[in-house]
């Protein structure tokens, strides 16, 4: 293991991380507020609780039992394709550790409502006031941001290894 990479099983420690404070943060919320009771927490950012049957951004929120399933199986098999990319490697960076990390542990504790309560507690609701209107963020909870930052980390790291790459191949010959 050099300095730059670390050894994949690492990645379970910080899926356990975002699983276990997802958790946590969704059963505080659970146990101190109703379905669509809110409380702010300083302009911009409110508490609420709200059940997202959906995806991201309440997506396919209405519908019926076969929209959940076939959810449940994108989802299963989401993490399954991250798990293989994951373990195909026998090290990575620090940065795609984080980032598997990251969008392994929000798939998984986004799924384990699904399965648990048949829906996402959502609770973090962002918003603005413009004039006299406040538009509003999809509300969203702690595995969906662990899975936007893993994305954008792994965006950044395919970006930052595309502009390594160019760099080695252009670099002249040591011969």
């Amino acid at each position: 293991m050099t300095e730059k990479t670390i050894r994949w099983p690492f990645v379970g420690l910080i899926v356990l991380l975002v699983i276990v404070l997802d958790r946590v943060t969704k059963r505080m919320i659970i146990a101190k507020f109703s379905v669509g009771e809110w409380y702010d927490v300083f302009p911009g950012l409110s508490l609420t609780r709200v059940h997202n049957r959906g995806i991201a951004f309440s997506l396919f929120n209405d519908g019926g039992p076969l929209t959940r399933i076939i959810l449940h199986l994108v989802i299963v098999v989401a993490i399954l394709v991250i798990t293989y990319l994951m373990v195909r490697q026998s090290s990575h960076t620090v940065l795609s550790v984080l980032a598997f990390g990251l969008v392994l542990g929000g798939a998984i504790g986004n799924l384990v409502d699904r399965v648990v309560y048949g829906h996402v507690v959502d609770f973090i609701n962002v918003w603005i006031r413009l004039g006299g209107n406040i538009h509003s963020w999809p509300n969203f909870n702690v595995a969906d941001s662990a899975i936007s930052c893993g994305a954008g980390l792994l965006i950044l790291h395919e970006l930052r290894s595309g502009v390594a790459e160019r760099r080695r191949s252009n670099a002249p010959d040591a011969d």
